[in-house]
């Protein structure tokens, strides 16, 4: 009984998401030398697929097999939701091997008995290749929300925040591919050097293309062995275009102190660095291990103006108050903005949770507030589409800090709110969906 390397990673990738609540995006980023480049492409694209669809597969594979998912052995709901995403979304695997596969691999989990039924399954669903499991209602939100795989109250919650439209428009491109953005880090120090790796990259097959929205950072339209060496080798740096334009709004320059307040797993603190290498930054974050990881990758990086420390935000900073010349509170959030890279965040994330997050937000930007010096700048973000986390946090800030003002951005007039923030979406700009805002002490 032979199952090919990619199923087999993907299917126990996706039984850890399941079982231990991994996170799909760490274990994807693991280095597996068993996967050659087709297998491990592969690989990614199913764990990806059947993450975004989800919903979509369940509610499909409850129709053809006459039982609630959750009653299934999960080893043979992943062996079906990884057949029926191959049947219905890779056209060019053989419904064959798509069907035999999964077989095979609940028959490997030891659950012989259950390969008739997956096989029964499956062939069912090549029968009726257009059931559509949203056609059974008549809801509008609960069509969207079964459509493209999202829970109803997300959907409901966007269509609240932003209209029937846009709502349904988000939940779409999240089941988009991420384009895939790097920029280089301060080890590719010189033009020269980057121009040679760009030619380098691109004798290779890359198709690579100067972001819009950031100086320096790029886009290739895949991935390949020569991308990830050069990413091991401390050279390029994968990063959304969205998460590296707000290191680039922050504007750090030669001289200024820099503080990053929740700065784990370390991109923005060491993109600030490749920025203003004659800055000096302090990078905190809350947990010893998430510091360790921060000083690997500046040590990878060679990113020598980085001071790491252990500090909790939401209770205070040891450092003197109005010492810093800019302070980026990239606070933890939702990650609602990220779905397209982080889809189980969708099955993971509950109503309550954005609450708490905004409560914690709404503490971390006044501790960090005090650490910014008169006429400093304050840099507000999250990757959240939800305005509990953004907007609402921000109003409550400038009511409490009168202090403060808001400073408008001098760039990217086409991304701005009213109010002065700086918002991207998936649907609109191709990129993850963050907010930005910047503050100025103005006593």
């Amino acid at each position: 009984m032979q199952i090919s390397p990619a199923r087999r990673a993907a299917f126990e990738i996706l039984r850890r998401v399941e079982q231990e609540d991994a996170y799909s995006s760490a274990l994807l980023a693991r280095p597996d030398n068993d996967l050659n480049e087709k297998d491990r492409a592969l690989s990614h694209e199913l764990v990806l697929g059947v993450l975004r669809r989800r919903l979509w597969l369940d509610r499909t594979l409850e129709h053809f097999a006459g039982r609630k998912i959750d009653s299934l052995d999960l080893a043979v709901t992943l062996a079906l939701r990884l057949g029926l995403y191959q049947l219905r979304f890779l056209s060019r695997i053989p419904a064959s091997a798509a069907i035999n596969e999964s077989v095979n691999l609940v028959k490997a989990a030891r659950l012989k008995s259950a390969g008739t039924f997956v096989n029964a399954v499956l062939r069912r669903a090549t029968r009726e290749p257009d059931y559509d499991p949203s056609a059974a209602t008549t809801d509008p939100i609960e069509k969207i929300a079964i459509e493209t795989s999202h829970p109803q109250w997300l959907v409901a919650r966007w269509t609240e925040q932003f209209g029937y439209e846009e709502a349904a428009a988000i939940a779409r491109a999240n089941n988009d591919p991420a384009p895939l953005a790097f920029r280089f880090t301060a080890r590719a120090s010189g033009e020269t050097e980057r121009s040679r790796i760009i030619d380098e990259l691109t004798d290779a097959g890359s198709e690579l293309v100067e972001s819009q929205f950031v100086p320096g950072a790029w886009r290739a339209g895949r991935t390949s062995a020569l991308l990830r060496q050069l990413g091991d080798r401390g050279l390029t740096y994968f990063q959304d275009e969205a998460s590296q334009l707000v290191t680039h709004l922050l504007g750090a320059r030669a001289g200024d102190r820099v503080l990053d307040v929740c700065a784990a797993p370390g991109s923005k603190s060491t993109s600030i660095a490749v920025q203003a290498p004659e800055s000096t930054i302090v990078a905190a974050d809350l947990y010893e291990h998430r510091v360790r990881t921060m000083k690997e990758l500046a040590t990878n990086q060679q990113v020598k103006n980085i001071l790491f420390v252990i500090s909790d935000a939401t209770q205070g900073l040891s450092f003197g108050e109005r010492s810093f010349d800019r302070v980026l509170v990239d606070a933890p959030c939702s990650g609602t903005g990220t779905l397209r890279h982080n889809p189980d965040i969708r099955w993971r994330l509950q109503p309550a949770d954005i609450a708490e997050l905004a409560h914690k937000q709404q503490q971390i930007l006044k501790t960090a507030s005090a650490m910014v010096r008169p006429g400093g700048l304050l840099l507000y973000s999250t990757c959240s589409l939800e305005k509990d986390e953004n907007e609402a946090v921000i109003q409550e800030f400038l009511e409490q800090h009168p202090d403060f003002l808001v400073s408008r951005f001098e760039t990217h007039s086409d991304l701005q709110t009213k109010g002065g923030a700086l918002r991207t979406w998936p649907h609109r700009q191709d990129v993850d969906g963050f907010f930005v805002m910047a503050f100025q002490r103005n006593d």
